[in-house]
Parts: structure tokens; C-alpha cells; sequence
């Protein structure tokens, strides 16, 4: 299911990610991963939304087809915790509007 993020917040998302994914670096296939699902409050505010690749936003998500082997699920949910807390620091809210 595709999510309603508008082009411009995504495409906000990927230049701030330098258009990689933001856990393996890889540029290809890259989709935005809400951090807080939308069910949960989250928002489309780049404070909850990241650049991922097909692979690591599966993997986040629990459904990964292809193994990534070097990071667990868990791992990854932290690493992008981590990554937007320090970008956005002392700041960081995901539930932003």
C-alpha cells in the first residue's frame, strides 16, 4: 500500500538523504518509511519519515524478501532513531505536524 505523502516531502526526503537509503547507502529502489506509523500519530513531517531501500524498509517493516544479513530488525529500528535524532537534535519529534 502506497502511502499519501505528498512528491514534495518526498522528494525533500530523498535529497536530504543525498538520495541513498539511509541504513546501507544503497540508491536504488528507495522508498520513504514513516518512523511512527501514520496509525500511530505519526505525521508527514520530515521529523518521522526517512529514506530507505526496498530491502532495509522490508526489513524494518519484518517482510523481507531478500536477507541484508549484516543488520537485525531491531537494529535497524534504532540506527533510525538515532540517525534522525542526531540530524534534527535537541529537536527531534516525530509526532511533529
Amino acid at each position: 500500500m502506497k502511502a499519501n505523502i505528498s512528491n514534495e516531502a518526498r522528494k525533500a526526503i530523498y535529497r536530504r538523504e543525498g538520495f541513498e537509503c539511509a541504513l546501507c547507502g544503497d540508491n536504488r529502489r528507495l522508498q520513504i518509511h514513516h518512523v511512527l506509523k501514520r496509525s500511530q500519530g505519526g505525521t508527514e513531517h520530515p521529523h518521522n519519515l526517512i529514506c530507505l531501500c526496498m530491502n532495509c524498509h522490508a526489513l524494518v517493516h519484518g517482510t523481507f524478501v531478500y536477507p541484508v544479513g549484516y543488520i537485525t530488525q531491531e537494529e535497524a529500528e534504532q540506527a533510525i532513531v538515532e540517525y534522525l535524532a542526531d540530524l534534527y537534535a535537541p529537536d527531534w519529534n516525530p509526532w511533529c505536524k
